[in-house]
């Protein structure tokens, strides 16, 4: 997860920054961006305090009519969890009435602080996207939420219990599940068994779309999806990068049906390139786009 860069958009919508410091001239409406709020570097211009930044983005609109919210940086000096900004945001319930899509740690560099995300969900019944970077600090305690059709947690090690907890959640209407699970080192303690919920399909019968990447343990995860119920009501699996080789892309051939698939994802610089033509040759011909476009392959 390493140089990722700042969101270009969310829920459709362009991202647009905030101004960190009171400005002259109009803003865009309410409802045609994606608002991004960033508090200033210390030092730097612009409040370096998140709350003070809240309170001003909040009374410099209609919030009746903000659809989509990105939190970036919500601590000038480093330290602190994203607990304050993800208390405020559930606090402002009432204001944002037709908030759609929601985005925590659009931070570069260095990973973001998390904290138990799931008020969030709690207060916004309506919400359709929920998307978080960062592993550090991270909690995701099994929810039910009727709405939240798309769901991404980025991180460079996803804790076993955020993953247990997103497992055990009951998600009805959710289409689009994307994991970068990450590695062991950096705080990734889950085993591909953890999955197993998410494999079955318990609880997401709309997903059309599963991501679990960038694992050192994505053979395992390959091959435990090789079996898996919820395959079969995909339209898009993404198994791409961490470790995967040609026991996992092996595992996926030999096991269930994948030719209904629009794509798949299996990017890796580990798999032969014998192994890449047989997955090729077996599922392209149907219909079926095969990504294996990291360097040195075609």
């Amino acid at each position: 997860m390493s140089a990722v860069e700042q969101l270009q958009e969310l829920h459709g919508l362009l991202a647009f920054d905030f101004p960190a410091a009171p400005e002259e001239g109009g803003l865009p409406e309410p409802d045609s961006v994606a608002w991004r709020l960033s508090v200033a570097p210390e030092g730097g211009h612009g409040t370096t305090d998140f709350e003070e930044l809240w309170e001003r983005f909040l009374g410099a609109m209609d919030a009746c009519r903000v659809r989509a919210l990105i939190i970036g940086e919500w601590d000038a000096l480093e330290g602190s969890d994203s607990g304050a900004a993800v208390q405020l945001l559930a606090a402002a319930r009432d204001r944002l009435t037709a908030l759609q899509a929601v985005f925590l740690g659009d931070v570069e560099g260095e990973e973001a602080e998390q904290c138990d995300v799931t008020p969030v969900l709690d207060a916004y019944p309506a919400l359709r996207e929920l998307g978080i970077r960062g592993g550090a600090g991270l909690r995701f305690p099994a929810v039910r939420h009727a709405s939240l059709r798309t769901l991404g947690i980025e991180a460079d090690g996803l804790p076993a219990e955020v993953v247990r907890g997103v497992a055990a959640s009951e998600l009805p209407a959710l289409e689009y599940l994307e994991l970068s699970l990450g590695a062991e080192e950096c705080g990734g303690d889950y085993t591909a068994d953890d999955l197993a919920p998410i494999l079955a399909g318990d609880g997401l019968p709309a997903l059309r779309h599963l991501g679990l990447a960038h694992s050192d343990l994505q053979d395992e995860i390959a091959i435990a999806v090789s079996s898996a119920p919820v395959v079969a009501r995909l339209q898009s699996l993404d198994l791409s990068l961490g470790t995967l080789g040609d026991e996992g892309v092996e595992a996926l051939l030999d096991g269930v049906p994948l030719t209904h698939l629009e794509w798949l994802d299996l990017r890796s610089e580990y798999i032969g390139a014998d192994t890449a033509q047989r997955i090729r040759k077996a599922l392209e011909p149907q219909g079926v786009e095969v990504d294996l476009s990291e360097p040195g392959r075609s």
